[in-house]
């Protein structure tokens, strides 16, 4: 099928090149030219492993391209993505501008090359947004609004694309759910057939529930502290429990990223526009908030203080195997010990130019035992795998004390303890 996608941020560049590679005729649209241009050159503007790879060979088959231009590529498109961002405004709700004038641009090509199509909202957006977009088109009976979400993990992005745990499509007409049938076609995943409304709330509803299940066991894990339990073996027992699972049990800083701490706001917004109040989302959105800081006390408690102590700082990026510091833990982490009048020095594979272009006065070191030397302790923030296979003893032997701060619960404790390590971990005993 010839598909265009509008917006080649995360999703709408992931989208375009998975569609690409299964064999469709795919466009990617974009306003930004330089973003273009660079793509064209087959270089993603973002990290996320296997899209280096796979955007040069898409572009070599001829089955990917990418322009400025929505008339150029769309005129002959049976299916077009809308995958624009969608960030949240001043008082948290959803800022669909980016969505709204890529509808206008949708009407205005329909008006000039009339034909059928499909158009797909993948953005995230508030429950009614599709709806509010087929109003919108609706002098153009043989265009067909359907809602059909994402569901990529950043960092498993391109995988997740190809091999999707589900597709959910929200739709109005059987011609609309049969397009994008044939569009899914070579896909084995089990099928969410229903309303826009209903997918734009499941999108919502897995990312809220997703946050909570974090938050429940970061809240948790203080309790475990206080009684001297273990909230990773807590988490293991619960899991095997088939009716829990494991997924999304492990204690740590906090969830951040482009996703959860937008949509658990948007969501929020959402209910208090229509007067329901979600009680436990607003918990687990402060239990998010202030987690970085309970656990830096942790810190300052086991060191006297944190003013004049170097501290080592590893992994900086929301979580491993991306670039992506939006929302990012270690950036709440970083505030709290400048503020504490520590020397930092941070390290992570990918993530530090970002990071610096925000705390400049950070030492950013090129491995994390360069980051360890001299330091009065270490706090893992991203369980990156150069940051949590070290060689310990040569960790121990670089730092000037032997504390360790494990954010993330990811070190081997016992083992550290028996190097002669000081080891905290998350509501570990």
């Amino acid at each position: 099928m010839n598909v265009v996608v509008i917006g080649t941020g995360y999703v709408g560049l992931t989208t375009a090149v998975s569609l690409a590679m299964q064999g469709h005729q795919v466009a990617g649209i974009d306003v930004d030219e330089s973003k273009i241009i660079q793509l064209r050159q087959g270089k993603t503007p973002f990290y996320e492993p296997g899209l280096d790879e796979a955007l040069p060979r898409v572009l070599g088959t001829g089955t990917l391209r990418f322009t400025t231009r929505l008339q150029d590529a769309a005129h002959e498109a049976t299916v077009v993505f809308i995958c624009v961002g969608t960030p949240s405004g001043a008082d948290g709700s959803a800022d669909l501008r980016f969505l709204l004038n890529a509808v206008d641009n949708l009407l205005e090509l329909q008006e000039k090359t009339p034909a059928e199509r499909v158009i797909a909202v993948k953005s995230t957006v508030p429950v009614g947004t599709t709806d509010y977009v087929a109003q919108q088109l609706q002098s153009f009976p043989e265009l067909h609004v359907v809602s059909n979400p994402e569901f990529l993990r950043e960092g498993s992005a391109l995988r997740d694309a190809l091999e999707p745990s589900r597709i959910v499509i929200g739709a109005e007409t059987d011609r609309a759910f049969a397009l994008m049938e044939q569009l899914y076609l070579g896909i084995s995943a089990p099928r969410v057939l229903t309303t826009r409304a209903n997918a734009e709330m499941i999108k919502y509803a897995s990312n809220a529930f997703l946050a909570t299940r974090i938050s429940f066991m970061n809240e948790l894990a203080r309790l475990c502290d206080k009684l001297g339990t273990d909230v990773k073996t807590v988490a293991r027992g619960m899991g095997l429990d088939s009716r829990i699972g494991p997924e999304f049990l492990q204690a740590g800083l906090g969830y951040g990223g482009s996703c959860f701490p937008k949509d658990t706001t948007a969501l929020l917004q959402l209910a208090k526009q229509h007067e329901v109040s979600l009680t436990i989302l607003e918990k687990v959105r402060e239990v998010n908030l202030n987690q970085p800081e309970w656990f830096i006390r942790r810190m300052r408690d086991q060191l006297a203080t944190l003013s004049g102590k170097r501290i080592a700082v590893l992994g900086l990026s929301f979580k491993p195997e991306t670039d992506d510091i939006r929302e990012a833990p270690s950036l709440k982490v970083l505030s709290l010990l400048l503020a504490e009048g520590a020397d930092v020095a941070a390290y992570d594979p990918v993530a530090s130019p970002s990071v610096q272009r925000i705390f400049p006065h950070v030492t950013y070191a090129d491995t994390p035992y360069d980051a360890c030397n001299g330091a009065d302790a270490a706090i893992l923030v991203t369980e990156w795998k150069e940051c949590t296979q070290l060689d310990w003893v040569q960790v121990k032997e670089r730092m000037s004390a032997p504390f360790l701060f494990d954010g993330r619960n990811a070190w081997p404790a016992k083992q550290l303890k028996d190097i002669g390590f000081s080891y905290t971990g998350v509501g570990r005993s």
